[in-house]
């Protein structure tokens, strides 16, 4: 059931997008607030409490409204439902618009990215638009949908759980060095199936073998043991070299480049890096015909 509630979330979320509600991750964000103002230590055990905690809160309130859907009598009904609450887990409409929209607002950069923003060149701007699509095709569309088809309704949303966590608290510096350390470690776990799906799957829809024999060599690279693959393979597949050194809240941090080709990247290699979208869409859309066929008489 889940593999057509993940392909039917996945169109709607395409096609509508983030719906006109307070977002689930918004509340998770709002309780790891709350959690960090009232039981904030430096400490490891405190951080896994908190991820725990928001774990097992976020499993049983949607294994609850799950199994007030499963009591729905009409299979078809039923089916859509769940699909409209797994598209919530899915952001692939807003990572596509949002990247899509440094091309005529580079500025906005500021909000996609770490990085320090302030001085980067246009071609600085671009190449951080490309890498944050690559790294969060996985953490924002592959993972959640994985995660779905895999464990159904509740492992979705345990996963944008962990990721929201990561987000937030997963940091190496002086206040959440510890408090964060667990569920970094949690969601470098959970993202590193979904991570090398995701670069097999923009090397292939790509139909770039190249992408596909290297993306490893170059992802292993990353400081990140998952963030590096889908960002090389977008790379080898656009023919440039993302990564390379980069300042952080003003110190410059080295790292590899990804990637072969051109160290200029232009807006061009951004509208390039998107056309996976539609690749995507396509498979999709096709995959989602399966059920459908299958059932008729």
């Amino acid at each position: 059931m889940y593999l057509e509630v993940g392909l039917i979330a996945y169109i709607i979320d395409r096609v509508f997008g983030e719906f006109p509600m307070k977002h689930p991750v918004v509340f998770m964000g709002d309780y790891i607030k709350w959690f960090e103002e009232k039981f904030y230590k430096d400490n490891v055990f405190r951080g896994a409490l908190l991820t725990i905690t928001l774990m097992l809160i976020t499993f049983f309130i949607v294994h609850s409204i799950a199994l007030y859907m499963g009591y729905m009598p009409n299979i078809y009904i039923q089916t859509l439902l769940f699909a409209i609450v797994a598209s919530t887990t899915i952001s692939a409409k807003m990572l596509y618009v949002s990247v899509k929209d440094i091309i005529v607002n580079p500025e906005n950069i500021r909000y996609l990215v770490s990085r320090d923003t302030k001085y980067l060149t246009p071609s600085a701007i671009n190449k951080a638009s490309i890498e944050t699509y690559g790294e969060n095709l996985s953490d924002g569309v592959i993972a959640p949908l994985f995660y779905l088809i895999i464990f159904g309704l509740e492992g979705a949303f345990v996963y944008k759980a962990i990721n929201t966590l990561d987000s937030m608290v997963g940091y190496r510096n002086k206040r959440y060095e510890k408090f964060g350390k667990f569920s970094a470690i949690l969601d470098d776990v959970a993202n590193y199936i979904p991570s090398r799906i995701t670069a097999v799957l923009i090397a292939l829809l790509f139909w770039d073998k190249n992408a596909l024999l290297k993306f490893y060599d170059f992802g292993k690279k990353h400081d990140s043991p998952n963030a590096g693959h889908p960002i090389s393979a977008m790379a080898l597949c656009i023919g440039v070299k993302l990564g390379g050194d980069t300042s952080y809240f003003g110190k410059i941090k080295k790292k590899a480049y990804f990637g072969e080709g051109r160290v200029e990247i232009k807006t061009e290699d951004i509208l390039k890096a998107l056309s996976f979208q539609w690749r995507l869409d396509v498979l999709m859309v096709v995959a989602s015909l399966y059920p459908i066929v299958y059932f008729l008489p």
